[in-house]
Order: C-alpha cells, then sequence, then structure tokens
C-alpha cells in the first residue's frame, strides 16, 4: 500500500483499502461505479475531471438539485479539475500516479495513450501500479473506437432482443450494461491488488461493456449456438421455465411465482391450485411439458388466481412454499421492508440511499458525500506538486 493520506469519510472501523490510493480520469457511470466501491472499502480516490465536471453531474436534478447518478457512484472521492492539454495539469496527474496503486479510465479508446498515460507506459515506469481501462468493445475488431453508450451496448450485444415482451423493443429500465462494466472492473481491480501482494507487480485490468454484456447473455448464446433456438421475449414469464410469471388475482393484484422443480410443482398443484389430477396428466409431466403446453398451463393458473383474492392466494402460496414475489413500484420499493438504505449528505441535506448489497463489518452507518467539481484542487496541487511547480501550474 503506497498511500498514506487519510481518506475523508465518516468514522468507519479499519476497512480493507484504507492506504490504497486510486486515481480515476472517469466519466459517466461504469468507472464511477466502480471507484465508488473502492471508496466505500476504504480506498482514498481522487477523481480526475474536465474543467467542465464529469457530464454525470448533469444528467438529473432529482436529489435537491443533484444528480441522481452523481449522488449514488460519486460518494467518498476528492474531486479535481484538471485540463490534461495544458502541461502543468498533465504534470500534476503524473504526479499523483507516480505514487498511486490502482488508475481507472474511461476515457475514448487511445485518448491515454495519446497523452502519454497508457496502461502499458505507465506500467513500465511504475511497476507496481494496477491499470484499469473501461472501454466500449475492447481493445480489437470491427467496433474498436466507437462511442458506447449503455442503452446501444443493450442493442448491440442482443440484450433486448431477451427482454420485455413481444412487440417494440425496449430498453432495460437500468443501466445495466455500465454496472456490469463496474463491477467486472471491481473484481479485476480486487484480484488485481491481492495478485500484488504476492509478486509486487502491479497488472492490467481490461473491461468493456459489451463484453460485460455478452457475459450476461451467457444462456441465451449457448442455447442459440449449441441447442438450436434462442429464447423468445416473454415478458414476465420465463423462456425456458413453467409456470413462471406473473397471474392476476380477482382484486386486481398481480402476483409472481417461480416453479422450479418437480417437487415445488407437485406441493403447487395440490395447495395452491386445488388440482392434484394435473400430476397425472401428460401434458404437465415435467418442465419441458410445461412449457410445451405453456398455454394450458398458464390458462389454468390465471383461471384459479382471477377466482381469488391476492390474500388468500399469499395463503395458499405459503404453505405450498412457493417461490413469489408481487409487481411494485418505485415508490413501492422507498416503503419496502426488505430495503436497507445509508444516511448520506447533500449540499447540507440528509438523503437515503440504498446500501450496498454486500453487508460487512466495517460498514459505517452513513456514505460520504460526492464532492462538488474541483473541491479538493488546491489541496491536492499542493500535495502532488512541488512548490516551485505550483507556481508555473
Amino acid at each position: 500500500m503506497r498511500s498514506t493520506t487519510a481518506h475523508p469519510s465518516t468514522s468507519h472501523p479499519p476497512r480493507p483499502l484504507d492506504g490504497i490510493l486510486v486515481v480515476a480520469l472517469e466519466q459517466a457511470v461504469a468507472a464511477p461505479y466502480c471507484s465508488s466501491r473502492l471508496a466505500d472499502a476504504g480506498a482514498r480516490v481522487i477523481k480526475i475531471e474536465r474543467p467542465e465536471g464529469d457530464f454525470a453531474r448533469g444528467y438529473d436534478r432529482a436529489v435537491h438539485g443533484e444528480s441522481s447518478y452523481w449522488v449514488w457512484i460519486n460518494r467518498g472521492k476528492e474531486s479535481v479539475a484538471l485540463n490534461l492539454k495544458e502541461q502543468g495539469d498533465l504534470q500534476l496527474l503524473q504526479s499523483m500516479l507516480a505514487q498511486a496503486d490502482v488508475f481507472i479510465q474511461n476515457l475514448a479508446p487511445g485518448a491515454t495513450e495519446r497523452l502519454g498515460i497508457g496502461s502499458d507506459a505507465l506500467r513500465a515506469r511504475h511497476p507496481m501500479l494496477v491499470t484499469c481501462d473501461i472501454s466500449g468493445y475492447g481493445d480489437e475488431g470491427r467496433l474498436y473506437g466507437l462511442k458506447a453508450y449503455d442503452l446501444l451496448v443493450q442493442a448491440e450485444s442482443g440484450l433486448v432482443s431477451v427482454s420485455g415482451a413481444p412487440g417494440e423493443w425496449g430498453r432495460i429500465g437500468v443501466s445495466v450494461c455500465d454496472i456490469t462494466a463496474g463491477m467486472n472492473a471491481l473484481i479485476g481491480i480486487q484480484q488485481a491488488l491481492m495478485q500484488r501482494e504476492r509478486t509486487g507487480k502491479g497488472s492490467a485490468v481490461k473491461v468493456s461493456l459489451f463484453g460485460s454484456a455478452a457475459e450476461l447473455m451467457s444462456v441465451p448464446y449457448l442455447q442459440a449456438r449449441y441447442g438450436g433456438k434462442a429464447p423468445e421475449r416473454v415478458g414476465l414469464k420465463h423462456p425456458t421455465i413453467a409456470p413462471y410469471g406473473s397471474f392476476t388475482c380477482a382484486d386486481g393484484r398481480d402476483i409472481v411465482i417461480s416453479i422450479q422443480n418437480e417437487r415445488e410443482w407437485a406441493d403447487f398443484c395440490r395447495l395452491v391450485l386445488r388440482h392434484p389430477d394435473l400430476l397425472e396428466d401428460a401434458r404437465c409431466r415435467n418442465n419441458a411439458s410445461r412449457v410445451e403446453h405453456r398455454e394450458f398451463v398458464d390458462s389454468l393458473v390465471a383461471d384459479v388466481f382471477g377466482s381469488l383474492s391476492s390474500a388468500l392466494v399469499v395463503d395458499r402460496l405459503a404453505e405450498a412454499q412457493t417461490a413469489f414475489g408481487q409487481v411494485n413500484s418505485v415508490h413501492d420499493l422507498i416503503q419496502h421492508s426488505q430495503l436497507r438504505t445509508r444516511h448520506m449528505p447533500v449540499h447540507g441535506r440528509d438523503v437515503l440511499v440504498p446500501a450496498s448489497p454486500w453487508g460487512v463489518e466495517w460498514d459505517g452507518d452513513s456514505f460520504a458525500p460526492a464532492p462538488e467539481l474541483n473541491a479538493h484542487g488546491p489541496a491536492i496541487r499542493a500535495e502532488f506538486l512541488p512548490q516551485g511547480d505550483q507556481a508555473s501550474a
């Protein structure tokens, strides 16, 4: 661990990345997601922004005038605004990188190389440095160099072809390619840091949005390549399991159920549908048969659910130990009993943000704030540039 400067945060017990310095030349979602989770684990993250700031600052003004994206994935960082076309600012970045443990960047392909801070060159100069390059389509191929935003990659990777209901194409409702790429970068960096503990050398981590989306598509890919048929868009149903989907009760509430095996199907028939005779029906003898005769199976389930109140359906599902859930709105999520949140200050006001999905003993009860643009610029310049160079910069 090469950095010794304290990380600005709320009070925490010791965390696994305390003392790690991360320099993040980042924008939008994928890289900021990764670096924010490193900050949660104790790393000191210095975010390099353009003089006008990360454009994600302007996506909306939902959180007391601040962007919801900004609040979500920039907590606990330091911000310094640099114009890397100016030699003094580039020198400052070089000075930070000389002390850094991790360098993350998601600029356009080739941009860091043109600045003289490409990952290969940096690791040659600083052998212990872990570098992470996040791109749209990787380092080669026909689409190398193209701009790649989440929706474009959802379409290009085939995700939209297996998502949603038949009819007009639809976007998955969150930035799933960006988020997954950020998660994969986080995994790669953590593994590289562990590897450095063994070898004393840094590593190159390379992640693409397309590669992250393609990996999510592994099951449809394998089904199409070796089974001869890609899954269809079936809305809230499952392309290869039945019954699995949403059914409307007599009072208008939608209940989503999932049958995973034959034992669950037998209990569902006896205790929920009250149709044990289905266990002898050739159309329902196993999951493959039920998928083949999905229209029959789903219509029978729909008839039973449609004749009962949602409360009675839930009672029967609980008795049968059938997996179920309800189709909730975002406002339902806000009130959900299972939602874990953390406090976070935004412009002097307290907001509640969804907690990290993993619970660990070094968690605090609050998140550090996301920084104002260049909030730490003067201090960072004083720390990393010699006095004589500060005047020229």
